[in-house]
C-alpha cells in the first residue's frame, strides 16, 4: 500500500519528466525518510508537476504516484505512516491529518 517507486532527487532536470497529472507525493531526506505527504489535486496548477516545483528546496528527494483517487489515497499513506511511525509526518501540518482515522495493526 506504499508509494513503491524509487526516490528521485527533487531538482529541476529531474521534474522534467514529470507531467500535469493528478495524484499523491512523498518529500524525504538524503536517508530515504519521508518528511511531506502531499496531493496534486484538482486546484493545483499543473498537477504533481507544479507541486513538486513548488517543492522544491524543501526536501533532497521526491517519489510520485499518479492516481484519480488522490484523496483518499494521501490519507491512507497518511494513516499508514502514523501506524508506522506513531506520528505524522514532520512536515505535515495539523490541519491536513485532523480527523484521520487510525489502522489497527
Amino acid at each position: 500500500m506504499v508509494i513503491k517507486k524509487d526516490w528521485q532527487a527533487l531538482e529541476p532536470a529531474s521534474l522534467k519528466r514529470i507531467k500535469g497529472q493528478l495524484g499523491v507525493f512523498e518529500l524525504g531526506n538524503e536517508s530515504g525518510e519521508i518528511l511531506y505527504i502531499g496531493a496534486a489535486d484538482a486546484r493545483s496548477l499543473f498537477g504533481l508537476k507544479g507541486v513538486l516545483e513548488e517543492s522544491l528546496g524543501t526536501a533532497a528527494n521526491f517519489r510520485c504516484e499518479v492516481t484519480t483517487m488522490y484523496s483518499t489515497r494521501r490519507q491512507e499513506l497518511l494513516m499508514l505512516y502514523h501506524a508506522e511511525h506513531g506520528h505524522y509526518p514532520p512536515l505535515n501540518r495539523v490541519e491536513e491529518t485532523r480527523g484521520l482515522g487510525r489502522l489497527s495493526p
